[in-house]
């Protein structure tokens, strides 16, 4: 069963290319987010901040597309990025408070 995901590509104020994800990113739909990452070339923003899972199908799609991916993400994921290495190779701005301790 397929889980719920919705993409919509568009334009930043900047006019920088965009898409914004919103759902579920597993194996059962990557497949769809990296069809829509392939169709936008050049440079561009993901806005994953309605995503509320992110699962390894859905990294490693990120992954592939690393070289040419800024990311903003809600704190939920932060720590998903991180400990994955992805954060360390791709620009992660956070939208919303930081979950967790501070220090």
């Amino acid at each position: 069963m397929t889980t719920t995901l919705t993409l919509a590509p568009g334009r930043g104020p900047d006019g920088a290319a965009r898409l914004a994800v919103a759902g579920e990113i597993d194996m059962s739909n990557a497949g769809r987010l990296a069809e829509a990452l392939d169709s936008r070339p050049g440079p561009l923003v993901v806005d994953l901040t309605e995503v509320e899972y992110l699962d390894s199908a859905g990294l490693s799609v990120l992954f592939a597309h690393a070289d040419r991916l800024e990311l903003i993400v809600a704190p939920l994921l932060e720590p998903v990025l991180t400990v994955s290495g992805l954060a360390g190779l791709v620009p992660v701005h956070v939208s919303g408070p930081r979950i967790g301790p501070q220090g």
